[in-house]
């Protein structure tokens, strides 16, 4: 699984290429990823200008002003810009395209997700898949008063506490 590092990696990648710009269309070539992948999602982003790219957790999310597109790389995934034309790979499943740019999820396992998170169900934070997860570990407030507080009256290894990612994630 990419772990937090590497996630934040392609998150910065990606905001180079993409804040700022306007999505010129999507392409959904296999919808059958860990959720499937909404239908309306090319129409419903398309033309749109990317606000922001921020992670949460593992997810990278893309901003747009009705919404957030949530992506998970899953076990294998990778999500990366490409050359336009150059030609799909084999667990190429979705692309991005800009006047500039492409971007491409390619995920073998198919664990990954690309949901959608419209701005009327309210902010990003209250998505199910993000609401319960803990703090981020570079957050001033991570300090050994938190982690203590955190781990208080559990009774698991503190590697499958950690793991959980309801008290910091990324561990």
């Amino acid at each position: 699984m990419p772990e937090l590092p590497e996630v934040e990696t392609t998150r910065r990648g990606i905001d180079a290429v993409a804040t700022g710009h306007t999505l010129t269309g999507m392409v959904d070539h296999e919808s059958r990823m860990r959720w499937p992948i909404p239908k309306a999602l090319p129409d419903l982003i398309k033309g749109q200008t990317v606000r922001a790219c921020l992670r949460r957790g593992k997810y990278i999310l893309i901003e747009f002003d009705t919404g957030t597109v949530l992506i998970h790389l899953g076990m294998s995934g990778s999500l990366r810009s490409v050359m336009q034309g150059e030609l799909l790979r084999k667990h190429d499943h979705v692309e991005w395209l800009f006047k500039h740019a492409t971007l491409r999820l390619h995920d073998p396992r198919r664990f990954g997700s690309v949901l959608w998170h419209p701005r009327e169900q309210g902010p990003i934070e209250q998505h199910p898949l993000l609401a319960k997860l803990g703090i981020e570990p570079f957050d001033p407030a991570f300090n050994a008063k938190y982690l203590h507080d955190g781990l208080a009256g559990r009774s698991m290894s503190i590697k499958q506490a950690l793991l959980a990612g309801d008290i910091v994630v990324g561990a």
